[in-house]
């Protein structure tokens, strides 16, 4: 192949896509939900418990809010 006739085929390329009515834009399907990993989620926790007090998980110390006893711990 030549030089010329590899121009021939670039600019009927360029030609292709410029009829296609793209005017440039290169078009991409849309991005997929991001998926929800269990240990993202959040336990519901009995009313007051999250209030100054013992903690729920070791009732010996204070709980200081962490969020271990409304996750799986991760």
């Amino acid at each position: 192949m030549t030089e010329e006739e590899l121009r021939a085929l670039v600019r009927q390329a360029i030609a292709r896509v410029r009829t296609h009515g793209s005017a440039g834009r290169v078009l991409v399907d849309p991005p997929d939900r991001p998926a929800l990993h269990a240990s993202h989620a959040m336990f519901q926790v009995t009313s007051g418990a999250d209030e100054a007090g013992p903690c729920i998980i070791e009732p010996a110390v204070p709980c200081n809010h962490c969020g271990y006893c409304k996750s799986l711990g991760h």
